[in-house]
This record gives structure tokens, sequence and C-alpha cells, in this order.
């Protein structure tokens, strides 16, 4: 699929059918009250000249060339900021239109380099092409007089250059920022000829507050803001419309090429997550995908001390096969299993499910969103019946209240930010729950009312607390209680009780009950009310119960089932939906149904021609105690570094150690390869042929940019190794393995290849009752019939601070990097974060004995790490705070065993840790001593 450049309308579409008719230069069209003239006449088939207009951005006026004439009006009128009325005559091209305009040229023109042939955006620019549609000829106005020719080009950025020699000052770039990004960094400085667009405060853009979105840099009509591969590598001659590998907002991208040679990503405005939106990650950070540090050969060693040995894929898939199966002669059927993986496609997990069931003839598959989101899937199945959220994210447009629990969604999740910003800007509530005071607590033109900052560990206290609030001042919606739920009375009895008041818990969380209380009113009370949250609910002992806690909420207040509202996990990674739609949970067939089911296995026994085995397999920690007691010998690991992701890293190691063969598919050698036996070279996003499924339940087609570097797609190897083992699986291509899925997964049963490149995304269910797939859950009925109330007493963690270890740390992303980081640390994105930094409150500090940039010891139960420090009143005196993407730093050796009483989800957001000077400084031992003393004491 290849769209170079998109038809640009001009301004945005208005909402609502098409009742206005009008003509323009004689035509007839009819459109939506509230459209522009320019945007009516561009639907008529007729362009307009614009430059400060695009279709992105609310209409500015400020360029005047999109000068009309409209019968029975004086003077020439913007198109752009002139809605249509009935009957309207537009005349858009006249003897004097034509003069207005050529005159409007010229004097852009005359303050603009003239270096057309040999500038970067030559056939790419909007100026040059305006100087053509207005029929420009002559320019009558040299550059004696004032300009701008010499003004300094800022290259600070890794991404792009702003050569402000070339900018028009068309505010585009500035109104991106603000309208489509919310981050406000740009600005237009001076008046008049002395206009001009600055980051921040004159500031270059790399010391500015410019997230690198890229929206300023999509914007641009001129060569001004220019991304850098552009200016090396020449302007792009084709693209194919894929999907981002990074977060689980699942943005839709024109990759751009110019032969072979990957040019651009560009952000597709007809994306139904992103809708033309980017961040840093997406937008520029794909150099990985050739890094130098990528393996593009199957490597084997019979010992893990041994050097690596290049082989060839037929020799590495029969070692495979044939170690696997020596391995069970010798232990058992169960003694092996894998992991899949949410970087890959859907029909990439897949098959690695049905090779382990149906190759392995065991249940031993399980997923990384057993260590972030399974309670999700748990919980939510429990209240609502189904493992996934309940809104898309447009959703959000339409909410009134918001509460953002356990989540940053500006670095996480950023693209989404935008759109939730957008809306707290034009009204909405927000109300954020989290230990940190993450930046949408207080932004540019926006500030939470409320901000209950908890302590860590304390969420369902906190959830029940605002359901008590709610039911026992009358806030429930009765009605939507009585005709849509069931086991209401002994929950309300449950939850009504003293112990479960803002009051009785304020002790435990920390938040003032006032406060709580004034929170469960405007979520009740205040219209629409939205949950959207994120590993701060699921990765914790009660993972599970704080999402039933949520679920309770949203219903005893009628919020679901409808636009606005709803329960919103925020996925961690590009596909975690997907990789769990399809089965890699060790008690879950594709679609979410039960092995013990007995009419479910009979369907897969019957396409894949297997007796499958009716009891759960091992779950990821259950593999790794195994492993240490000598009965799981074996693992196949797909695209997943669980030595620096999972926790307890003592514990992986010596797992991951004790096993006879350990099979890695990766893009690169990361931590877990250090005991691996086999090394499978992966595919990098640009080559995958696919689908990806979004935090929203969108399935996106992830189509190929190039051929795969390794010669061999990831699905190709899987089936493979299967076939090798004796199980016969083979495919032509992965359309074929979407086929299957649809044949076997009630909830997939209308998703095709073919349907998606037609309607360009689905959401699941798609189906004969919804053949276009379903934007919004439970609209008339819960998919398990009635939600269902559940009790969520608050039962506190293990892990809690000690005399040794005082403090407690919690664990988040940041906005350049990704995950572990093996993909964002191999580009530009260093730039922004180096090294993980461990922030602690100032108070912390002092009586520690560290100041701004000390490098200090994090240390816990399990193990100790060190890393620099970074004075911060973001957490609440007691609480730490670091991210885990570099594994120099092996955050993860300090994470417990700990997790979820349901899932076995770690138990990675509450950690009891001590803090100290990695190298004391003498003088300042006695004083830490000294002030340490009565605080322990305490």
């Amino acid at each position: 699929m290849s769209l170079l450049k998109e038809h640009d309308l001009g301004t945005p579409a208005k909402p609502g059918p098409a009742t206005v008719s009008i003509e323009v230069d004689g035509m007839p069209v009819t459109v939506a009250e509230g459209t522009s003239v320019m945007r009516a006449a561009a639907e008529s088939g007729v362009d307009i000249p614009k430059l400060c207009a695009t279709d992105s951005l609310e209409a500015f006026g400020s360029c005047r060339l999109c000068l009309v004439e409209i019968d029975g009006r004086r003077g020439t009128p913007a198109s752009c900021t002139t809605p249509v009325t009935p009957g309207m005559k537009v005349r858009t091209q006249t003897p004097k239109l034509e003069k207005l305009r050529q005159g409007v040229m010229e004097l852009y023109i005359s303050d603009h380099p003239l270096d057309c042939l040999t500038c970067s955006a030559n056939g790419d620019c909007e100026l040059q092409d305006m100087s053509g549609a207005v029929g420009l000829r002559q320019v009558r106005y040299g550059y004696e007089g004032a300009n701008h020719l010499d003004a300094p080009k800022d290259t600070s950025n890794p991404y792009f250059d702003f050569e402000s020699s070339k900018c028009i000052a068309c505010s585009r770039c500035v109104r991106a920022c603000g309208e489509i990004q919310g981050t406000f960094a740009l600005t237009i400085e001076g008046r008049g000829f002395g206009s001009k667009v600055s980051a921040g405060a004159g500031e270059l853009f790399m010391n500015s507050e410019c997230v690198s979105c890229g929206a300023c840099v999509q914007a641009c009509p001129t060569a001004t803001l220019q991304e850098k591969s552009v200016v090396q590598l020449g302007m792009p001659s084709r693209s194919v419309i894929t999907t981002c590998a990074y977060c689980g907002v699942g943005c839709s991208f024109k990759a751009e090429l110019r032969g072979d040679e990957l040019v651009r990503m560009v952000p597709y405005k007809d994306g139904g997550a992103n809708e033309g939106h980017s961040c840093v990650k997406g937008r520029f950070a794909f150099g990985y995908a050739t890094h130098p540090d990528r393996q593009l050969s199957p490597m084997v060693r019979d010992s893990i001390t041994d050097e690596w040995q290049k082989v060839d894929w037929d020799t590495a898939i029969n070692y495979v096969a044939t170690r696997m199966l020596d391995i069970q002669a010798k232990y058992g059927v169960g003694a092996i299993g894998g992991i899949t993986s949410s970087r890959t496609t859907n029909e990439e997990v897949y098959v690695v499910q049905k090779m382990i069931r149906a190759a392995f003839g065991n249940n031993n598959v399980d997923t990384c969103a057993r260590v972030c989101h399974s309670p999700t899937g748990y919980g939510l199945k429990q209240t609502f019946g189904t493992s996934a959220g309940t809104q898309d994210f447009r959703s959000v447009a339409q909410a009134d209240v918001i509460l953002v629990i356990g989540a940053n969604p500006t670095d996480g999740h950023p693209v989404f930010a935008s759109r939730m910003k957008r809306r707290l800007r034009e009204g909405a509530k927000l109300v954020v729950i989290d230990p940190r005071r993450i930046d949408l607590v207080r932004s540019p033109h926006i500030e939470a009312t409320h901000h209950l900052q908890l302590a860590p560990g304390t969420n369902v206290a906190v959830v029940n607390a605002l359901a008590h609030v709610v039911l026992t001042e009358g806030l429930y919606d009765r009605a939507f209680v009585d005709e849509r739920c069931e086991d209401f009375e002994g929950w309300a009895e449950f939850i009504s009780r003293p112990e479960n008041s803002p009051e009785a818990v304020e002790e435990i969380t920390g938040v003032p009950a006032e406060e709580l209380r004034a929170a469960a009113r405007l979520y009740a009370t205040g219209g629409n009310a939205a949950i959207y949250y994120g590993l701060g609910v699921t990765e914790h002992s009660q993972g599970s119960t704080m999402v039933m806690g949520m679920a309770n909420l949203a219903m005893v207040t009628g919020n679901i089932g409808r636009e606005g509202v709803g329960v919103n996990p925020l996925r961690g990674q590009n596909n975690v939906q997907g990789s769990c739609d399809m089965g890699s949970f060790p008690h879950e067939l594709p679609g979410y149904r039960h092995v013990s089911d007995d009419a479910v296995r009979t369907v897969f026994e019957n396409m894949w021609g297997r007796p499958l085995l009716s009891e759960p397999g091992l779950r990821i920690p259950n593999m790794f105690d195994a492993a240490v007691e000598g009965s799981f010998r074996a693992i196949f690991v797909q695209g997943e570094d669980i030595a620096q992701s999972d926790p307890n890293t003592k514990h992986v190691f010596a797992a991951l150690g004790a096993m006879d063969l350990v099979v890695v598919q990766d893009l690169f050698l990361n931590e877990t390869a250090k005991f691996a036996h086999v090394f499978l070279p992966g595919t990098s996003f640009l080559e995958k042929d696919g689908t990806f499924t979004n935090a929203e339940r969108r399935i996106n087609r992830v189509r190929p940019v190039m051929a795969p570097k390794t010669g061999k797609h990831e699905w190709e190897i899987v089936c493979e190794i299967a076939e090798a083992m004796g199980y016969p699986m083979s495919y032509s291509h992965p359309r074929e393995i979407m086929d299957e899925i649809a044949a076997l997964t009630p909830t997939f049963s209308g998703v095709s290849f073919e349907k998606l490149d037609k309607l360009g995304s689905v959401q699941w269910p798609c189906n004969d009752a919804a053949p276009e797939g379903t934007p919004t859950m439970h609209v008339d009925g819960f998919v398990r019939g009635k939600g269902r109330f559940v009790q969520t007493p608050f039962v506190p963690t293990r892990e809690r601070s000690t005399r040794k270890y005082p403090l407690i740390l919690t664990t988040g992303r940041i906005l350049s990097q990704y995950n572990v980081g093996a993909q964002t640390r191999r580009t530009a994105n260093v730039a922004w974060h180096q090294e993980d930094v461990l922030e602690l409150h100032p108070h912390d500090a002092e009586v520690r004995g560290i100041s701004d940039g000390d490098e200090v010891t994090l240390a816990s139960r399990v193990g100790a790490t060190s890393l620099r420090a970074v004075l911060s009143d973001r957490m609440p005196v007691g609480v730490v705070y670091t991210t885990f993407h570099h594994p120099v730093t092996g955050a993860n050796v300090v994470t417990t065993e700990n997790s979820d009483w349901a899932t076995n989800c770690p138990e990675y957001k509450v950690t009891a840790v001590q803090v100290g000077l990695k190298h004391p400084r003498p003088a300042a031992e006695a004083v830490q001593d000294e002030l340490l003393e009565p605080a322990l004491a305490d």
C-alpha cells in the first residue's frame, strides 16, 4: 500500500450530516453545518491556495492567501475562517483574487532564500507549490532592505533542524505544539516584521520543553523544520502504511522510502488510534532496525561459556528440535515450554503458542503480560466477562471527568495523553491517583482537580473508599445497577462498612479524607466519567483486586457502556493485548477459552490434528521455580528479555543457568541471550507482515517495508521447528494464519487481511454481529450477561518498610525510552536519557548525606545496584523512584518475588529499600548516623 502525500482539505471536518448546500465556482456541494468555505471547496474538487491552513489544525486566517469572493458580500474573506451558509455562491478564481494572491506571495518570497533547487524540501514545499498555484512570475522586491536571511540555524535536536531563515511565521508549528501535542513549547516571539518562531524563551529546541513528537515538523509548510534524515538521504518517493512497534497506543505510520532505504516515519492521519499524531519514539526512533548490534545469523553453542558459532538456518532449527525432543525423552513432556512476545505480531504469537501446545505437547506457555497486565485480564473477566478495555481512544473526547490511576500517560502513552490533554483544556475535570506527582497533575493549560497522592500499595483501600462515598451518600445509579448488574447487595454491605470510609483509610493511604470524598463526588456526579489506568494498578500484590475495584466503581455509577466512560487499561507494549488474545496464557486457548473446556478443546484438536492437554501449564514464575528444582529443563523465549525485565534478577539468572537449553529469538544479544544455547535472529517491525492489537482492541495491519534481513520471517522459523519435531505446521503467508485465528476465535471471526486493508483497522469483537468491529463494549449488556460486583477487601502487601529498608521503591518509564531499552538505547533517544537515575525526596536525601548527582547504592532484601541520585519532590517523603531502561543499572536486581494473588504479576511498584552513598564522604557519615537514628527509632 503506497500513499506518499495525503490530500489536505485545509480545515478540520465538522461533525453532523451534510445539510448545507453551496456553489463553488458554479459546482454544487453539500457539507455539514460549520464547515469552512475552504474545506467545502476542497470537497468539491477545488483546492484554494493556502499556507497557514491545514486540516489537522483549527483555522487561523493569517496568511491571506486563501481569499475568495462571495456573492452578496463585500471584500475578499479568508475561506479558512468563513463558515458556509445555505445558498452561498463562492468564486475562487477571479482577476481580483489573482492579483491579491500574487501580491501576498511576492512579500513571502522577498524574505525567503531562493535556493529551491538545492533545498532539502524541494518537491515537498508548500511555499513552492503555492507560488506556482497563484501564478507568481516575478518578485519586485529585492533583498536590499531588512530581511531574515541571516537568521541562525538550530541543529541541536538529534532528529530535525530548525532553519529560521526559511520561516514564514505561519504559526502552524506553534499551533500544532499546542492544539495537537499540548506541550506549548513553541511561541511566536515579537510583532510585525520582527515576528519569529521561538522554542521556549528563545532557547535551542533541545533545551526547551519540546518533546520531539514531530507535530511541528509535520505541520511546517517549508524547510524551516525538516528531518535530518531527509536532508541526508533526500526526499522519499514511496510509502508503506504500517503500525508502530512501541507502546500499546498502536499508531499508524507511513514509512516513507527512497528506493529501498527508509527515510522517515510520518504519522498517518487516517490512523484510527493516532489520527496523524506521534511521539518521539514512533516518529524518529526507528534506527535500531539497522543498528550494527543487530544479529542477522542463527548461532548455537553447547555451553553458555562457549563462543557463539554462526550456522545456517537448517542447522539451527534441527539443533533446537533435536535437543527439545531429547530433553522430553529424558525428563518428560512437561520439561520444556516457551514465552511469547508482546512485541511480535498476532500471527507470530499464535504460531508459538500452537507449537508449544501441539508440537511440545503441553500448555507451558506464558507471555510478558504475566508481568504487566495479567490482573487486567483476570479482573475485567470476573466483573465484565471479557479481558480487555471498554472504549476506543476517541471516547475520551466525550469524558467530563477523567480518573488516571497508576499511569503516566505523557511518558508511557504520549499520543493518547495528547488526546486527553485536549479534552482537559476543553473543560473536563481530572483526578490523578498516584504516589508520584506526574506531569498531568500540572502542565501547561491543565491542572488536576484532585491529586490523591497515596502511599504505594494502598490502591485498593483508596478505590474502596471512593466507592464507599458513592454508596453511602446516595450518589450511585440505582437504575443501572438494578437493570445491568448482579451481586450488588452483598457488595453494598461490604463497601458501606466503616473500615472502608475515607476517614478510616486516611492513616493507611496518606490521602486526606475530605480530598478523597471530593474526588468521589466529582466522579459520581460530574457527567461522563472514565477510568484510565496502568501498571501502577496491576503490578501489585492486589493488582487483580484493584481492577475489580475499579470495575465496581464504574458499575455503581453507571459509567459503562457508552462513549466517554469505561475502564480502560493503558497497555505497555505494542501487542500485549494481542499476545493475550492469541492464547499465550497456560490456562487459556486463543480467545480466552479455558483449556479444560472439552467443547472448545475439541474445536482446536480438530483444526490442529493433535490431542491437547486439559490441565493448565506452568506460568513464568513456575517455570523459573521448576528450573531451579530441576524438573523444567528447556525454554523457547520469543522476543522478551526476561533476564532484565522480570523481578528478582538473581532468581531469574539461577533458573536460566540451570536449564539444558535456552533458545532466544530476538534482534539483539540481550541479557537473556547470555544464558542462551541457541540464538535465532528475529525481524524488526519494518520487516513484519501481520497484525498488532493495541490497548483499545484495535487490530492494525503491520506491512513489510523491507524484506527480512535474516532471510526468514519469525513465523516461518517457528513452523519449521515444529515440523522438525514431527508436527506439520506450514503456511504460505501470514494471512493464512489470521484466517485460522478467525476460524477458531469467535471475537476474531470477521477479521481478515482483506477487511483490514479495506477498513484500515477494526476493534474486536469483529464478527457477524459486528462486522466492522466494536468501538465501545458492553453497550446493551455485559459480555458475561450482567456485570458482577465483587467484594474487594484491602489486604496490605507483605512488603513493608523496615528499620533496615526504610524506603519504598516504585518504578516507571520515561518518554524517550521504551521497556528494557533494547530498541531505544540504540537510537539518538539516548540524548534525553543516558542512564537510569534514582529520584528521592530532598528530606530523604538530607538525612543520608546525599546531594543531587551523587552515586548511590539502592539495596533491598534480595539485591543491590548503584545509580545516580536526582533530588525531587515529585514523590512523598519515604518513596523513591527509578526506571528500568538500562541493563547496567538492572533495577530488577532489587525487586522481589512478591506478586499478585490471582495472576502472579510481580509487585514491581512496592519494594522496601535503603539508599546510601556509594562512596560516603567521611564528614557526612557522622551527620547521616545522627539524623537517621531518631528517624529509625520512630
